[in-house]
């Protein structure tokens, strides 16, 4: 089903289940490989990145004195080994805390595959062994443990608090927020909204958060805190690159889920996909993004 613009053709890029774009605020093309503009789709991390508007937005309500507030500032229900208690917000938003943990090496014994056969997601992470050398390492068990902890801060579901303080705002009524098996809502990945919703997550962004998020955590949050390799930078939860000569700050999933914000081009493009058993998804969610939106749109 498409619904604005002419069709893409898709195949070659896999198993893409819809591709969304919006220009200077209005959608300029939307098609459907699969179910159409009501279907909920679970874009897997980019909900990490959801977690970190909710984090802005508790900060400006000040429930959250700002990122420099630590681990044993906000699980003050829970025992936390000294080592790990000054461990603070900025550092899991970007993903550069002490906690030996790295998605991208199977060996690491914070590795996610091991967290979720554990009863308690948020202790796993919280048991984890400290690194020497603290820099960028992708680790989802520090973003479940940012957002076990926000949600204790704040005193409800991080879900709820979505329901009150973003989603009015962006027209979200319809989600699946996943849980923790000790019914936590999980920040680690697979929130599952419309393409449209999350197409609206990235023109918040884009139009300056619309009074829901601040300008300025706006700013703070999509710039570069972090280097991931010579393309790749890390903002709060955002990936920060160039694509086709044009910066972009972006939300990221497994299987090559993307939504992309471009602020030169006043452009947003929400790419779903279930690439889950290819090599390099992303590398098809690129050439997808580069050769046929930006071909398309970037004129």
């Amino acid at each position: 089903m498409t619904g604005h613009g002419a069709s893409m053709d898709l195949h070659e890029f896999g198993a893409i289940t819809s591709v969304v774009v919006s220009r200077h605020g209005e959608i300029v093309h939307e098609q459907y490989l699969e179910g159409d503009l009501d279907t909920l789709h679970s874009t897997r991390s980019c909900a990490k990145t959801v977690l970190g508007m909710l984090v802005g937005i508790a900060i400006a309500d000040g429930l959250i004195g700002g990122v420099d507030v630590s681990l044993g500032d906000l699980l003050t229900d829970r025992s936390i080994d000294p080592a790990k208690a000054p461990i603070t917000i900025e550092q899991l938003l970007t993903m550069s805390s002490a906690l030996d943990c790295n998605d991208w090496d199977e060996m690491s014994p914070g590795n996610e595959d091991l967290m979720y056969p554990s009863r308690d997601w948020a202790q796993f992470a919280l048991d984890l062994p400290v690194r020497d050398r603290v820099g960028f390492s992708y680790c989802t068990a520090g973003v479940l443990l940012l957002g076990v902890a926000l949600a204790a801060t704040i005193g409800e579901r991080l879900s709820r608090y979505a329901e009150r303080r973003l989603f009015p705002v962006v027209g979200v009524e319809r989600y699946r927020w996943p849980r923790t098996p000790r019914d936590e809502d999980s920040a680690a990945g697979g929130l599952m909204l419309t393409s449209r919703a999350w197409l609206n997550l990235g023109m918040l962004y884009l139009e300056g958060g619309r009074g829901a998020v601040a300008s300025s955590w706006i700013s703070e949050s999509t710039r570069a805190h972090a280097r991931i390799d010579e393309r790749t930078q890390y903002g709060y939860l955002w990936w920060l690159r160039s694509f086709g000569g044009h910066d972009s700050y972006y939300m990221s999933g497994m299987g090559g889920n993307r939504v992309h914000v471009f602020p030169d081009l006043e452009l947003v493009a929400v790419i779903t996909s279930k690439n889950f058993n290819v090599p390099r998804p992303h590398d098809l969610t690129d050439r997808l993004l580069v050769d046929e939106v930006l071909a398309r749109y970037a004129a």
